[in-house]
């Protein structure tokens, strides 16, 4: 996350009232096409964090439908492959960049101050690339696995996973200081309130209780005891394993660094996404 959108001119700014922060948050975590000319204020991208589980579920759904579409006319590990791509290109490749300048920085095994150096470069190192490598890989493998489990299975895991990895990139805004004061992204957004805060986490939880609904309304159609068992144990573990190992990434970046940095909350986000799809695979493979 070293790249936010650009400032823009205020004259279309007050076009779209309450609306600008859920456009602002779209506008910046993703490339959907939002078509709204805002001025991306302190304010603004503060108040915008609340509607970033939103953004999450939205490429989620998008994902998922998209590879639905591919696993019908092709085999599961191709159409994982394009699955992928089209996660990554609704991103935009923010959140792997910043997966990529924090694996250079945190494996170069330097001091503080020349970690925080090497993710400040533009330019990515070895380590890097095999971090980025290796993520891609393991989310293929992992969204095959989903594929074949079935159209719930990768329902369920597609639009959960980034959903609760961008809630838990909110709490780090947070909770951590930030390892560069007053520079970088990370200062845009830190300093928010308790508030919005819990609005994202009121706005994740709302969001899973709609997939919980719609889970049960389609399981109870019929569908096997055990598959409704899983997909609650799911829904339920979800929140749980997001908060849990990005509390313990977090702190181990924590005491590296002294505080987070904007690629700090993208490679969280990445590292989550995977950590929710290995959950989804534990949970439905056996």
């Amino acid at each position: 996350m070293t790249n936010g959108p650009e400032h823009k001119a205020p004259s279309g700014a007050g076009k779209h009232g309450a609306l600008q922060p859920i456009l602002a948050a779209f506008q910046f975590l993703s490339r959907f096409p939002v078509r709204a000319e805002l001025d991306f204020t302190t304010d603004l991208l503060r108040r915008s964090i609340p509607y970033y589980p939103l953004v999450g579920a939205a490429i989620g759904a998008v994902v998922w439908a998209g590879g639905l579409l591919a696993d019908w006319l092709l085999p599961s590990y191709p159409a994982a492959i394009l699955s992928l791509l089209i996660w990554v290109g609704l991103t935009g490749g923010l959140h792997l960049d910043g997966w990529m300048d924090t694996a250079d920085g945190l494996l170069s095994y330097r001091s503080r101050d020349k970690m925080l150096e090497i993710m400040k470069d533009s330019r990515v190192g070895a380590m890097g690339v095999l971090a980025c490598v290796l993520l891609l890989m393991l989310k293929a493998s992992l969204l095959t696995s989903l594929f074949q489990g079935g159209l719930l299975t990768s329902g369920l895991a597609i639009w959960l996973a980034p959903l609760w990895s961008r809630w838990f990139m909110t709490r780090a805004m947070h909770r951590w200081p930030m390892a560069r004061q007053g520079e970088g992204l990370a200062a845009q957004f830190h300093g928010f309130s308790e508030r919005d805060a819990w609005g994202s986490t009121i706005m994740a939880v709302t969001i899973s209780v709609v997939v919980l609904l719609l889970t049960l309304l389609v399981l109870l159609g019929g569908m096997e005891e055990s598959a409704l068992l899983r997909s609650l144990l799911f829904i339920g573990l979800s929140p749980f394993i997001a908060w849990a190992a990005g509390t313990w990434a977090a702190r181990r970046i924590n005491a590296k660094l002294g505080g987070l940095t904007g690629d700090t909350y993208g490679a969280l986000g990445e590292g989550l996404e995977a950590v929710l799809l290995l959950l989804a695979v534990l949970i439905f493979a056996h």
